[in-house]
């Protein structure tokens, strides 16, 4: 059996999943943008405000009428949100406004209610106001044409606000790497069924694809086959018509039954053992000019070789930020296998961080309650507490 460092098979990964998942862009209702990557910089159709309008409620004047306070005079009209306005304030009479309402020409103050005291026809202002007092003034928030936001942001809520705000209804975005997810083994079965002697859960298909999701992809389809060849075949092929990318767990390693290489093999399919635990089994090809990727099929052999072969690429490919390598002291020791790499489960604590549980690869639960992976290069055998130590964070 072949056999390469985790730095090499990562470069075979990054290789073969690079022309596959290159930036690709569409258009997206705003609406539908939460979370989206943007593709492009987006340029604002309108001014913001698109006319003045008021700030307040209350009334409407011109500056130089209200210089000496109090002062009384006639209210000329009653303007609120959505009404088209006077054209112009007629001098010496003040306009009863609403907040969001067009102020008229002629006016460049608003004066609070709560600073004037009225009835139907007139108003008395009691604290005068200078020029442009309370009015919003047209484009003071931002001009047609200015940038509202280069590409490359991740649009959270305030971003798609300010898009429904110019009244933009799609903006471009990176397309999603499509990813469909196989898991194999005729000992599988669903959640909610009851197990019959020798099956056990299928957790990875649920697995696999929440973490696609969490690391910007779209999840085409995920299916479950046995060990029959012609019924992996069928839905590997199913799968590859709709995907950019297919990952595969369980039927890589050199015993029998391991249905994933006996049909990828003769396609050219790589399969061979990574210096690493778990998920030394990895395997790779390319059927229908899509990539596949190959993992063990142990609960965390899977999760952790999707962490380090399948996340980083995934989210370059998406425009995401890369989840920075940290360092950190050891709380307490440990020993490693030589000549493999290790990724521990691990915990972090104030300003270290700490074993969780063993390394099987079985234990899914002690993999849950972890936050790192502790990583321990190849010709590391044992380390004390205060080494420091590189962790990926989950």
């Amino acid at each position: 059996m072949t056999s390469r460092s985790v730095d090499e098979h990562a470069r075979r990964v990054r290789a073969l999943l690079a022309p596959a998942l290159a930036h690709r862009t569409e258009l997206v209702a705003v609406t539908a943008a939460l979370g989206r990557v943007l593709a492009g910089d987006v340029h604002s159709p309108l001014d913001l405000p698109p006319f003045r309008n008021s700030q307040m409620d209350g009334f409407a004047v011109a500056a130089a009428s209200v210089r000496t306070a109090p002062v009384t005079m006639p209210v000329a009209e009653t303007v609120a949100a959505g009404d088209a306005g006077p054209a112009h304030l007629p001098p010496g009479t003040a306009v009863r406004i609403m907040t969001g309402a067009p102020v008229p020409d002629g006016a460049d103050a608003v004066v609070p209610v709560e600073d004037t005291e009225s009835t139907t026809d007139e108003v008395t202002v009691r604290v005068a106001r200078g020029a442009g007092e309370y009015v919003r003034d047209r484009g003071s928030d931002v001009h047609a044409g200015d940038l509202l936001l280069a590409a490359g942001a991740r649009l959270t809520a305030r971003h798609l606000s300010m898009f429904a705000a110019v009244g933009l209804v799609e903006v471009p975005v990176l397309r999603r790497p499509r990813v469909a997810v196989i898991t194999t083994g005729a000992e599988l079965v669903e959640a909610g069924r009851a197990l019959e002697p020798g099956q056990i859960y299928d957790s990875n298909g649920i697995a696999l694809s929440a973490s696609l999701e969490a690391n910007g992809a779209e999840v085409s389809s995920v299916d479950r086959s046995t060990d029959d060849v012609d019924l992996f075949r069928e839905i590997l092929h199913r799968a590859t018509a709709s995907a950019d990318l297919v990952i595969t767990s369980g039927g890589v390693s050199m015993g029998e039954f391991e249905v994933v290489r006996e049909v990828l093999t003769p396609l050219g399919g790589w399969f061979g053992h990574v210096a690493m635990q778990p998920g030394g089994p990895q395997g790779l090809a390319e059927v229908d000019g899509v990539p596949v990727l190959n993992f063990p099929g142990n609960p965390v052999s899977t999760l952790v070789s999707f962490e380090v072969f399948a996340r980083p690429e995934l989210r370059r490919a998406a425009g995401l930020v890369p989840i920075e390598v940290e360092r950190l002291p050891l709380e307490v020791p440990l020993t490693s296998v030589p000549g493999k790499r290790q990724f521990l489960r691990g915990r972090r604590l104030a300003g270290s961080v700490t074993l969780e549980s063993g390394p099987g690869s079985h234990l899914v639960a002690a993999l849950a309650r972890a936050d790192v992976l502790i990583d321990v290069p190849e010709d590391v055998t044992a380390m004390e507490p205060g080494d420091d130590v590189r962790v990926w964070p989950l």
